[in-house]
């Protein structure tokens, strides 16, 4: 019975973080950059060591190398002066720091190739990774675009209402607006009955009877002679009594 508790305690539990992943997809990524970072430092830490293996073998290589030039003056210095035997000392001491130096020098090799072929392997690894981010990073902005088009969809669909179903405060407003015409269509009919037409016009007449008069008058002292006063003279002479 207990292990049967802990099994559903274990599935009750994965599904919980499960949920949690799902809604918050961020978090999880985080986790993983995180998870990256800490192996990729011990990678880097590794290609350290393997870097400083290399170093300490080239300055072995330099100073043999140093070691057996020295050497091989002695020898020539020796054996031009007679002492074969510390000439030959030597000689047996530089064939082995030249076999030391054999073995050095494709160590050295071996390790530049592999530490070489790691730094590869982490920026390849680098930049997979990066992508891998980057592609999940435009999944989840598209994911996002399509959950706010679904909430406002279903908020829309929850406040839709048709152009007829306006309310109380609608008609309310509409019957507000049409007393207000009334009013002012009145006002302006009333306004306008008031208005005594004969009298506008007969002043109209009048304005335009004295603005011709006043126009005759000055033509008549510039000595200009128009048609209208042309037949009044006219109209005067043959309504006048006849001269003998």
């Amino acid at each position: 019975m207990g292990r049967l508790s802990r099994r559903l305690f274990r599935g009750f539990l994965g599904l919980f973080i499960s949920g949690l992943e799902e809604r918050n997809p961020e978090a999880l990524m985080e986790a993983a950059r995180q998870e990256f970072r800490n192996k990729m430092t011990q990678y880097h830490a590794a290609l350290a060591q393997m870097a400083g293996v290399a170093e300490r073998l080239k300055n072995q290589i330099k100073s043999k190398t140093t070691r057996a030039q020295d050497l091989e003056r002695r020898i020539l210095a020796n054996h031009h002066a007679g002492n074969l035997e510390l000439a030959g000392a030597l000689a047996r001491e530089l064939q082995d720091l030249k076999a030391d130096l054999g073995v050095d020098t494709n160590e050295l090799q071996e390790t530049e190739s592999a530490y070489q072929g790691n730094l590869r392997q982490a920026k390849l690894s680098q930049r997979e990774f990066e992508e891998k981010i980057n592609k999940l990073q435009k999944q989840l902005s598209q994911v996002k675009i399509k959950e706010a088009q679904a909430e406002a969809a279903a908020a829309l669909s929850s406040v839709a209402f048709k152009v007829g179903d306006l309310g109380d405060s609608m008609k309310t407003v509409e019957e507000v607006l049409a007393k207000r015409y009334e009013r002012s269509a009145g006002k302006a009919r009333v306004a306008a009955d008031l208005v005594d037409m004969d009298k506008i016009q007969e002043k109209e007449a009048e304005r335009k009877a004295l603005e011709q008069t006043a126009l005759a008058e000055f033509l008549a002292s510039q000595g200009i002679q128009t048609p209208a006063s042309s037949e009044s003279s006219a109209a005067a002479k043959e309504i006048g009594p006849s001269r003998q």
